[in-house]
């Protein structure tokens, strides 16, 4: 019997799939773009970029940026009843609209 793979992007073929028009690399527009401190941020992950990219389980979820470390930015993000802290890179993050 073959043991099953448990690597970081296990399970994700549905998850991480983009539509025919939305391949490649994203625009300069995504790379350049700010985030302030406190500013809420999706967590949405673009499977064309490795790097920065945190796990699946938090694809879809809402964090609030609290700091900036290199290129990345620390994103604090709820899983279950702990708060945990994530280095994510600006492509797999998105603005929302405050209300």
């Amino acid at each position: 019997m073959v043991k099953r793979s448990k690597g970081f992007r296990s399970r994700t073929r549905k998850i991480f799939r983009k539509k025919p028009h939305e391949r490649g690399f994203p625009g300069i527009s995504v790379l350049l773009r700010e985030y302030q401190l406190q500013e809420r941020v999706a967590i949405v992950v673009n499977p064309s970029v490795h790097k920065g990219m945190p796990h699946r389980r938090f694809h879809g979820k809402v964090g609030i940026v609290v700091g900036k470390r290199g290129r990345s930015y620390e994103v604090k993000v709820r899983d279950k009843e702990r708060y945990k802290l994530l280095v994510v890179r600006p492509e797999h993050l998105k603005p929302i609209q405050q209300a």
